[in-house]
């Protein structure tokens, strides 16, 4: 059967999210709704019914511009949960979650009714976890994956996370003591971890404490491993006086790019820095790291982020949604197409 006879099996029309241009500021961004037709174009291909979709930061950014390589027209939106409809028999009716780093920055994306992916970008939804909470586990989970994979954290190994109760944060926290490691999170004010985890995880408050000082006092002078900096610049000197002789420091996010770099520290420790840019991920090789989680969840050493009522988002108030998040909500913000 050829590509284009697959195509012309189904086709839905869609209400999309639609961005027309680039704004220029997060109060400027004013998202549309449009209906557009939307078919499978290749056999490889599934068409999904969305039943609900994530509101990541990268959305924001990309919607003011921030990836330059961002088109428009598009409908933004990289995480997803939904109901195959159409396309290869092995994956009809099943209920699939997913994420991407091109989808709703290169090609239309997950905020709408409908989504056209590749079948191999597809994970199988556990029947334990709901709508909403599928679409939450993407771009958080991917990177942390990535991070701690790129770093090699072993089993007994230590790792500090810097911003811990952000979702980055928490997934990392849940992948490293489910493998082993032993984890210390870096909060800005006093205050507990908010996520799961598999072992206690230790916080330290860097508000009224001297970080690098507490991590080598609780590694009994050695320093961490590996440091997973999910905030970027505001903790990278800290980051580097935890390292322990050839640590290794993950950067995800930075809030100014420039920042004051000791050479003599760098290479007299044998650190290494690890860049995390999920972005530059396929849909298909996003669904590779999130079915190598598999057994995590299925086991209960990993769990999706609680879903707050608060913080779930009709296509119609998608606005609002982005506001929510570009405000550093602490939710899972979520829109749910229906």
């Amino acid at each position: 059967m050829s590509d284009s006879s697959v195509a012309a099996a189904i086709s839905i029309e869609a209400r999309c999210v639609r961005l027309q241009d680039k704004a220029a500021d997060v109060a400027a961004i004013t998202p549309v709704l449009e209906r557009l037709p939307l078919s499978r174009r290749a056999a490889s291909e599934v068409l999904i019914e969305v039943k609900a979709a994530a509101v990541n930061p990268s959305d924001v950014k990309a919607a003011t511009g921030l990836m330059p390589y961002a088109v428009f027209p598009r409908t933004p939106g990289r995480d997803f949960a939904g109901r195959v409809i159409d396309g290869p028999a092995e994956w009809l009716g099943r209920d699939v979650f997913g994420s991407s780093g091109d989808l709703g920055i290169r090609r239309d994306g997950t905020h709408a009714t409908h989504l056209v992916v590749e079948a191999d970008a597809l994970v199988e939804k556990p029947a334990s976890v709901s709508w909403e909470e599928a679409a939450g586990i993407g771009v958080p989970f991917v990177t942390a994956t990535e991070g701690l994979r790129r770093a090699v954290l072993a089993a007994g190994e230590t790792l500090v996370i810097m911003g811990i109760n952000g979702k980055v944060g928490q997934a990392a926290a849940q992948i490293a003591t489910w493998r082993g490691a032993k984890v210390i999170g870096v909060v800005r004010k006093a205050e507990p971890y908010a996520g799961h985890a598999s072992a206690p995880v230790e916080i330290i408050d860097s508000s009224s404490t001297d970080v690098a000082a507490k991590v080598r006092e609780l590694t009994g002078g050695k320093g961490a491993d590996v440091v997973f900096n999910t905030v970027g610049d505001p903790y990278f000197k800290a980051a580097n006086q935890c390292l322990a002789l050839r640590g290794r420091q993950i950067l995800i996010a930075a809030v100014h790019r420039i920042v004051e770099f000791d050479i003599l520290a760098f290479y007299r420790g044998q650190h290494t820095y690890v860049g995390i840019d999920t972005l530059a991920f396929s849909s298909i090789a996003t669904g590779e790291v999130l079915r190598s989680l598999g057994d995590g969840f299925a086991g209960g050493h990993l769990k999706p982020f609680p879903i707050v009522d608060g913080a779930i988002y009709p296509l119609g108030q998608a606005q609002a949604a982005y506001r929510a998040v570009a405000g550093s909500s602490r939710d899972r913000v979520i829109i749910r197409p229906d």
